[in-house]
């Protein structure tokens, strides 16, 4: 029979345990700075200026930028992640990479709306101008059908389509300051003081 007195219990003391980190965690937060990294390497230097990253990050992030798709590349996307996960949060870093995607969306949405109209005034002419002035109201009329009549001239001559690349920026022009031809009204009202 074992007495109790062989197992002598101190009452006051606490035992601290050691916890590590859950390493399938580590693991997926790390695939997550691996694909930022790919990400912030496939923005030109001016973009990746604007998320202010610390230089010897924004120094590998250009570098990679420039490199084929091989094992370097690789090795070095996994030195950039293990930097994000020591050094910075990412979370400034996300937003900003959210507002230079959504920006980029929107001059890709701006770009096509100027194509098709250009496409349409070129082949329908007047009825498609009148259309484009009720929409836009603010627009050249003279300019825009003069650019209109000329493009339409190089169409029928084969000739390089000069014209055609005007009318295109020209109504890229109006676009962006009507902000866009399907802008929604957001209801607020201001009033002059």
């Amino acid at each position: 029979m074992i007495e109790e007195s062989e197992y002598d219990y101190d009452e006051g003391e606490v035992e601290y345990y050691a916890i590590r980190p859950n390493k399938t965690q580590l693991k997926k937060d790390i695939a997550v700075l691996f694909a930022l990294a790919e990400e912030m390497s496939e923005l030109s230097v001016a973009q990746l200026n604007t998320l202010g990253l610390p230089e010897n990050i924004h120094k590998a992030v250009v570098e990679v930028g420039g490199m084929p798709h091989t094992g370097a590349r690789k090795r070095s996307l996994k030195f950039i992640a293990g930097q994000l996960h020591k050094k910075i949060d990412v979370e400034p870093i996300l937003e900003k990479l959210a507002r230079i995607k959504s920006k980029s969306a929107h001059a890709t949405r701006e770009h096509h709306i100027a194509e098709r109209w250009r496409d349409r005034l070129i082949a329908e002419g007047n009825k498609a101008l009148s259309e484009l002035f009720d929409e836009q109201s603010h627009a050249d009329r003279q300019q825009l059908r003069q650019l209109v009549r000329n493009a339409q001239k190089e169409v029928e001559e084969g000739k390089p389509p000069k014209s055609s690349r005007l009318l295109y920026r020209y109504l890229r022009e109006v676009f962006k300051l009507e902000g866009g031809p399907d802008n929604v009204d957001d209801g607020l009202e201001f009033e002059e003081s």
